[in-house]
């Protein structure tokens, strides 16, 4: 089964990076910690939340209050999250989207890791067994049939 949503994630990302979208607004943004990365995607499903109800979407164990009210300050000095004040606490949201920091996570280790070849990307995908010629096929077809591929 991870084998499976691995190949299918895979394809989406290829996908979407070799559709040539972008978002350079993201791209001089101070990069996110491992659990500020924890944080957003708690914010994504929430779409709204007071440090308090990011806690109680931690699994055990849950981190401290102080250490998430930390570092969700950090996270909106960044420019990830922003917050609208309710007297003396805040109710955080996020400032950017789940597909731009995909975007720009993956064009990041595109450049980073794949001298800024998707096709060193998918080539790395096939050497590991990760991705099948039916899907490369697939992700062909998919690229043929986009007008922006022309």
């Amino acid at each position: 089964m991870l084998n499976y949503f691995f190949s299918c994630t895979t394809i989406i990302i290829v996908i979407y990076l070799l559709c040539n979208i972008s978002n350079p607004n993201l791209t001089d943004m101070e990069r996110l910690t491992n659990r500020e990365e924890e944080i957003m995607r708690i914010l994504w499903k929430l779409k709204k939340a007071f440090v308090n109800d990011i806690v109680d979407a931690f699994k055990d164990p849950k981190p401290h209050y102080n250490t998430v009210s930390t570092l969700i300050r950090k996270m909106e000095e960044k420019g990830y999250v922003q917050h609208k004040a309710y007297g003396k606490t805040h109710q955080y949201f996020p400032a950017v989207s789940v597909e731009n920091h995909k975007t720009d996570f993956v064009q990041n280790a595109v450049s980073n890791y794949f001298e800024n070849s998707y096709q060193n990307l998918v080539s790395f995908f096939a050497q590991q067994e990760k991705i099948s010629v039916a899907e490369l096929r697939e992700i062909i077809q998919l690229i043929e049939s986009n007008p922006k591929s022309e």
